[in-house]
């Protein structure tokens, strides 16, 4: 029953996308199921089952996952505080001479906040609430709205400290360790600051791409409504808040993203201060602040019920040998380290369409990179490829994380072919650096001088498959 782990995960996408339910309770359905049916039928032993417990409480250990509930409550106090509110309208005034004025102070503001806010989802709902109707009231487009938030929500993907490239340098880190396990090359394994730092080119270039590109749309033509400024009246108060959060939320990602804090610490930092300025500023009522902490406690409670439920669902997938078959699979791929790469990006970007980038980060990628890693010892290249591939799977309309949510929060989404038409200048752009960076791997360590890998010369194909050979297959001892 090798096979079984594929049907487990075709049924996660048949009744992720036929049920609604939540993604926990899929992966865990699908588990018990599939691990009742395989018990019966004598293809899972029971004690391997039994690991289970463990493997959750290891999970669990994790000292990265305590800043998973800080990001969250950061993302939970920009939605109810008017931080956001401010700094865009200390934007609007900034450009007052251009008439893409709220399309650079949005894609501006998304970059600031998107990586603190913990998610795609919570960043397209504080922008929807904060950008949407100011960006009506300058005659903005409805798609071009849509198409500027859809894409300024997507920014935390690639720029870090975010939670998705926390979560995914965690997983990268035991892919790579187990790739280098297998293959016997002493490299240091890739950890989660290599990631940041890898992301930080790519990350910078699409971002100047998509001002750039805000910059021509507004100069080319004119918005429908009027072009001067409404009076925000921000006053001295208003712009000293927006000076000190740019300094703070700037420092905070600057500071993490160079090694000088660690996620915890600057995700604790980050949410002290927001929670200090509600209180000093009377903005955070009783009324919010207990609204911020069921927000908390609900995405904390349904991102860690996501870790057991993936944990659950890769163990009876091993437990079945299918990522044994996954893995020949990835090494027998044709072509050189470039083709295995663009075929688990297309993997990556497919899933991308059923599945949210934390589902992907726990469920899918813990699969497909161990194997691929042996044909591809470049671990940062691989974990910027990856988080470009979601990105871009995000903002393909109809269908995209980001599009969906982002017409779900407007009272009168456009048409989908005028969000396609909007979407698809970015969507160009975001495709641009997605090859050069597939095609010019040293941009992922133009920050990052020192290789990653190092030693022995990658694996042949040859070689990985012998070598994948030998770990599945052990020499059995002629006195046994």
């Amino acid at each position: 029953m090798e096979n079984a782990g594929f049907w487990m995960l075709g049924s996660v996408a048949i009744l992720m996308i036929a049920s609604g339910l939540p993604a926990f309770i899929v992966l865990i359905g699908v588990s018990v199921v599939f691990s009742a049916i395989g018990l019966a039928a004598g293809a899972l032993p029971y004690e391997l089952l039994t690991a289970l417990p463990a493997r959750v409480i290891g999970l669990l250990e994790n000292d990265l996952l305590q800043a998973l509930p800080l990001y969250v409550a950061m993302g939970a106090l920009l939605n109810r505080l008017p931080l956001a509110d401010i700094l865009f309208r200390a934007g609007n005034r900034l450009f007052a001479r251009s008439a893409a004025a709220p399309l650079l102070s949005a894609i501006g503001l998304g970059a600031l906040i998107a990586p603190m806010n913990g998610s795609v989802g919570a960043s397209v709902a504080t922008l929807s609430r904060v950008v949407q109707p100011r960006l009506e009231a300058r005659g903005v487009a409805p798609p071009q709205s849509l198409a500027t938030i859809c894409v300024a929500s997507t920014l935390g993907v690639v720029v870090p400290p975010s939670l998705v490239l926390i979560l995914l340098g965690d997983t990268m880190l035991r892919a790579h360790t187990e790739a280098v396990n297998v293959s016997g090359i002493m490299a240091r394994v890739i950890n989660t600051e290599d990631v940041f730092l890898g992301a930080l080119p790519p990350a910078a270039m699409f971002l100047a791409l998509c001002l750039a590109l805000a910059w021509w749309q507004g100069r080319r033509g004119r918005p429908a409504g009027p072009l001067a400024i409404p009076r925000d009246g921000l006053g001295l108060s208003g712009w000293a808040t927006a000076a000190a959060t740019l300094g703070l939320i700037g420092g905070l990602l600057a500071a993490v993203t160079a090694g000088y804090l660690y996620a915890v610490e600057g995700a604790a930092a980050g949410a002290v201060a927001l929670f200090a300025f509600g209180l000093a500023t009377r903005t955070l009522t009783r009324e919010a602040a207990g609204a911020v902490l069921r927000d908390t406690m609900a995405v904390t409670g349904a991102l860690f019920a996501l870790f057991v439920a993936a944990t659950t669902f890769t163990l009876v997938f091993r437990a079945f040998g299918t990522d044994q078959r996954l893995a020949a699979l990835v090494i027998g791929l044709p072509g050189g380290v470039t083709a295995a790469a663009v075929s688990v990006l297309v993997i990556l970007g497919l899933c991308a369409l059923v599945l949210d980038a934390f589902e992907i980060i726990l469920v899918i990628v813990p699969l497909v990179m161990p194997p691929l890693l042996l044909r591809v010892p470049d671990a940062v290249w691989m974990s910027v490829l990856a988080l470009l591939a979601l990105q871009t799977s995000f903002l393909l309309p109809p269908f995209g994380y980001a599009v969906m949510m982002a017409r779900t929060a407007m009272a009168r989404p456009p048409a989908l072919g005028a969000s396609m038409r909007a979407l698809a200048p970015f969507l160009g752009l975001q495709l641009v650096v997605l090859a050069l960076t597939l095609l010019f791997p040293a941009l992922t360590h133009l920050a990052q001088p020192a290789p990653v890998t190092a030693g022995k010369a990658p694996l042949s194909d040859d070689e990985a498959r012998q070598k994948l050979d030998r770990l599945i297959l052990p020499p059995v001892d002629a006195d046994q």
